[in-house]
């Protein structure tokens, strides 16, 4: 009974962590006025590099896995721009487009994943596969034509987001394949952290211009802007934490179900919270896309 308790305690941390760093995205993105969306995403890389440490080295979540060669360091390295080129993106999009609309086009990763994964390792899956990746791609045409607030450039910015994470995930199935190499999901977040903040500082500090400057002059009109980004990026840390518990004490099928819940739960929760618009035709695209998502889940289960 215990077991269970502790199970369903941590389901329920990882939704709403993985809810609440959405909205509060969104909230400073759009309605606080924070329009830094690289430096938002460098907080979060930051706060993932050290409580990642701080969790390995010193609480023991997992065992300390080490880096066994300059090649493995560049792998590590490339899935580490990858990463953050997926959190900059989403956070773009976040800037303009509504959560519901965002999570819609979120859910045709398992599309990306399917062509990059034939593109590159050319695997091809069943037949019946590919015939449901077809409502998850033609529900977001649908949402699309239905959004109220649709924005190109938002939009462009979350499919290369949604793209940037089936990427990811292919090509750290490759590159990390051979058990010399195989990193836990929290160490490799370790490691890549530090990799993405590499890259972001500069990013933020050219592209943001004066960001740090205007952030102080934030923090002394307003104080609670520093709070706001203390608890957003710890919050995205523990994301990654959640996810990884709920599936040692779970299994990946179990996460790859419950997100699917997480997202229609995300769009309702947004929806009450931001009152953005959403038409019938939206939300109708969208609950095709998740169909979509479900049946490919059954048939990726089937093929295996």
């Amino acid at each position: 009974m215990s077991d269970k308790f502790f199970t369903v305690g941590l389901i329920t941390a990882w939704y709403s962590s993985n809810i609440g760093v959405l909205l509060l995205n969104k909230f400073l993105l759009s309605n606080y006025g924070f329009k830094y969306p690289i430096f938002l995403t460098l907080c979060h890389m930051l706060a993932c590099s050290l409580l990642s440490y701080v969790a390995i080295s010193w609480i023991k979540v997992v065992p300390m896995q080490s880096i066994k060669s300059r090649v493995q360091f560049l792998k590590i390295s490339s899935l580490g721009f990858i990463f953050c080129l997926s959190v900059v993106g989403g956070n773009i999009s976040l800037r303009y487009l509504a959560v519901s609309f965002n999570q819609a086009v979120g859910a045709t990763t398992p599309f990306f994943t399917a062509v990059f994964a034939y593109l590159i390792t050319l695997k091809k899956e069943g037949w019946l596969t590919y015939v449901t990746l077809i409502p998850v791609v033609t529900g977001v045409v649908i949402a699309s034509g239905g959004e109220p607030s649709f924005h190109v450039f938002g939009f462009i910015m979350c499919v290369g987001a949604t793209a940037a994470r089936a990427l990811k995930s292919v090509l750290q199935g490759i590159l990390l394949s051979s058990e010399g190499e195989k990193l836990n999901s929290m160490n490799l977040l370790m490691y890549m952290g530090p990799v993405a903040v590499a890259f972001l500082l500069p990013a933020a500090l050219y592209m943001e211009e004066d960001v740090v400057g205007i952030t102080i002059a934030l923090a002394r009109d307003d104080v609670s802007i520093v709070w706001y980004l203390v608890f957003n990026s710890a919050l995205a840390y523990f994301v990654n934490l959640t996810n990884f518990l709920v599936t040692k004490h779970t299994s990946a099928l179990t996460l790859q179900v419950l997100g699917n819940a997480k997202g229609a739960v995300a769009v309702v929760v947004s929806i009450l919270i931001f009152r953005n618009p959403v038409s019938v035709t939206g939300m109708l695209g969208y609950s095709l896309t998740v169909t979509g998502v479900i049946l490919y889940s059954e048939a990726k289960k089937r093929n295996r």
